[in-house]
């Protein structure tokens, strides 16, 4: 009886090893961003007319462990001349001084603080949003849907634009275009493991 302690004990002990890396490989981090599958949206309103646009170009590293997400961290880099605001007339007006002004500043940046968890696959992201300069706490709700390898983060927030001088001197009037913007994205990340 002894012996079969000794020898069940001794299979346990090189097995173990092998399980504990296949669960390790399996839990790996979410942290190959699909860039082709990664949207940024926008809706403002102009004249109180709802008006929707997008970005075409935003670099996302990210870094997601369903088994501590509170380690989870993103950085988002925003190309701000590839916005599509619904018009080339509309796109050429906002890449200019009173609105982005892309020569100086071409890059709006998201850089995360925390990432926590409020049930199920809902969680709460804050960090630092700089636009033209200037640097604003943000805090979005995020949706993590997992299936397999893949999972997506989806959210919205809500910033008004007057606090990182988009749209100055005429512009800056909220009865021509509204101060509040939403913006959501999507994002698609595969497992290390999963490569």
């Amino acid at each position: 009886m002894k012996h079969n302690r000794i020898l069940a004990a001794a299979l346990v002990s090189l097995v173990l090893p092998f399980a504990s890396a296949d669960a390790a490989q399996a839990a790996g981090l979410f942290d190959q961003v699909q860039p082709a599958k990664n949207r940024i949206d926008f809706v403002f309103k102009q004249m109180n007319v709802p008006v929707n646009g997008h970005f075409k170009k935003a670099k996302v590293d990210l870094a997601f462990d369903p088994a501590t997400p509170a380690k989870s961290t993103v950085r988002l880099d925003l190309d701000l001349a590839s916005i599509d605001a619904g018009s080339s007339d509309a796109n050429t007006e906002v890449v200019g001084k009173p609105w982005f002004d892309v020569k100086a500043f071409p890059t709006a940046t998201f850089v995360s603080s925390s990432v926590k968890p409020v049930g199920g696959d809902r969680y709460e992201m804050t960090g630092k949003l700089t636009i033209k300069g200037k640097t604003r706490d943000v805090t979005t709700p995020v949706t993590v849907k997992q299936n397999g390898n893949t999972a997506t983060f989806d959210g919205a927030f809500t910033l008004k634009r007057l606090e990182f001088a988009i749209g100055d001197g005429t512009w800056s009037d909220t009865s021509i275009v509204a101060d509040e913007v939403k913006v959501s994205f999507h994002v698609e990340a595969e497992r290390a493991a999963a490569k």
